[in-house]
């Protein structure tokens, strides 16, 4: 598998990173295990976490994937094998202070991360959220502490607004900060909103965009379809409301049409699209087993003409 480069940072990393929020959540630990040895066997070596994942199930208290990911990692003895990107800055409690990206909670979040996943080093270590209660210099200071101590190989942000971004880069260019080297935003065919502001600012400071809900929450599966019964997914109704309209009838009938001519699952085509697109390193996507994330590898042998990512973006523009 050839690696792309993320931002200007030294990771080489595989073009599609594997997502970790299923990971006690909706798949147990053997399940979990499945999937990331599918991963690893197809040439993956980026997987994505947070220490939020995954509190919001019943009975979880946060740090669940986390968890399931170090021991993994301790079982299988690859930690040097592979990159590792979580992040920090989500509610982990109701306590006013154990969210958001103030010098105590990175601190604290960091140790607690590093324990979950049985490592002395995380490769990428993001801001999950912009946080603008804190200071961007007691934020940006932090989190160099850690790179500098090794505990943090690079920075990341997601979720970070276009503006905010290169606000924190100027703060890091003039304090001599390590930079964020990424920024993971929510990017699909159904969700281009990024296209305006963040992919052109991140092309010019060369910053790699890793984008979350690849697949719109399994919309571009092709698994929601006018006149077909809906999944039984507590997110079932959210994508009908946002994506089962003219727009996505038009995203999924020129999916259709290329399938055939690439021997590719809508999903693929899909990831295809991202990886096209010269500013993004590696959409991130989920499998619940490993079937599904060898489909998901395929997406790497497709090779989109410029025909038909172009007929791709007149599908889903927006109006």
């Amino acid at each position: 598998m050839e690696m792309r480069q993320l931002g200007k940072s030294g990771l080489r990393v595989a073009p599609l990173c594997l997502g970790g929020n299923v990971f006690g959540w909706t798949i147990d630990e053997p399940t979990s295990f499945a999937v990331l040895d599918a991963y690893v066997e197809g040439g993956g070596n980026f997987i994505d976490t947070a220490d939020v994942y995954a509190r919001w199930a019943p009975g979880n208290s946060g740090g669940e994937s986390e968890a399931v990911l170090g021991r993994w990692l301790a079982a299988r003895a690859n930690r040097a094998d592979v990159i590792i990107a979580t992040k920090v800055g989500s509610p982990m409690s109701d306590r006013p202070n154990d969210s958001g990206l103030s010098r105590a909670h990175i601190i604290a979040g960091v140790e607690a991360s590093l324990r979950r996943l049985g490592t002395d080093y995380i490769d990428l270590y993001q801001a999950h959220q912009d946080d603008p209660t804190t200071p961007i210099e007691e934020s940006l200071a932090a989190f160099d502490a850690l790179v500098r101590a090794g505990k943090v190989r690079y920075l990341g942000a997601s979720n970070f607004s276009a503006w905010r971004l290169m606000q924190s880069l100027g703060v890091s260019d003039r304090r001599g900060y390590a930079p964020y080297v990424s920024l993971q935003p929510a990017y699909n065919l159904m969700n281009r909103a990024i296209e305006n502001d963040i992919v052109p600012m991140c092309q010019q400071e060369g910053i790699g965009i890793i984008p979350y809900s690849s697949l719109a929450s399994g919309f571009l599966t092709g698994k929601y379809r006018a006149g077909q019964e809906l999944p039984t997914s507590a997110r079932a109704g959210g994508v009908q409301g946002r994506y089962m309209n003219a727009r996505g009838e038009r995203v999924l009938a020129t999916l259709d049409h290329l399938t055939e001519g690439y021997g590719a699952t809508l999903a693929q085509l899909a990831l295809a699209w991202l990886l096209a697109k010269p500013t993004v390193t590696a959409p991130i996507a989920s499998g619940t087993s490993p079937v599904q994330v060898r489909e998901l590898l395929g997406a790497l042998a497709v090779q989109l003409s410029a025909a038909d990512v172009a007929a791709l973006d007149a599908a889903s523009e927006v109006g």
